[in-house]
């Protein structure tokens, strides 16, 4: 159940880590930390995505509320939550990085699964445009390496006249 791990800490501090990690991540689109710190970030961020999809004045009241900075519950209300209208929750996704060197606890990413998203669009454009690049120069290197084709045709019977040169050179001496 969401919101019952205490995590060592005070009430008041508690809410105040992860009112700061829940900023960070929807700031960023990425956060690493303990795998039961992000497990609770990620309960209390998709509340807060929830809230930007329903997009009225006390939901955004009640973002500001929780969220440490104006800026980013503007973009929760105006790019994240779109992105994410047609779906009903899983908005963010939790990465195993393995164990933390210092005391050997589960390190996870958590990141939100419309950032993952555009970088997917990316590299799937760039790739088209690398494709569509060689495609556009393959007939343009073609020109060239037919033109020194000839030309290595034509070097040999050059050259084989040099050599004789030096031969018949080399009989009169």
């Amino acid at each position: 159940m969401p919101g019952t791990r205490k995590l060592g800490r005070t009430t008041a501090n508690r809410m105040a880590m992860l009112r700061g990690m829940v900023t960070l991540l929807l700031e960023t689109g990425k956060v690493d930390t303990t795998l039961t710190r992000a497990k609770e970030v990620r309960a209390l961020a998709e509340k807060m995505i929830t809230l930007g999809k329903k997009n009225t004045l006390a939901t955004r009241r009640q973002a500001l509320a929780f969220i440490t900075k104006e800026d980013v519950v503007k973009k929760v209300f105006d790019q994240i939550a779109p992105e994410n209208a047609n779906r009903n929750g899983g908005y963010t996704a939790i990465y195993k990085l393995g164990p933390r060197r210092g005391d050997g606890a589960e390190m996870a990413r958590i990141v939100l699964l419309s950032e993952v998203e555009k970088k997917v669009a990316e590299d799937k454009a760039s790739k088209k445009s690398k494709k569509a690049a060689k495609n556009v120069e393959a007939p343009v290197e073609e020109a060239p390496v037919e033109a020194v084709a000839e030309e290595a045709v034509e070097a040999p019977a050059e050259e084989t006249a040099t050599e004789e040169a030096p031969a018949e050179e080399a009989t009169e001496a």
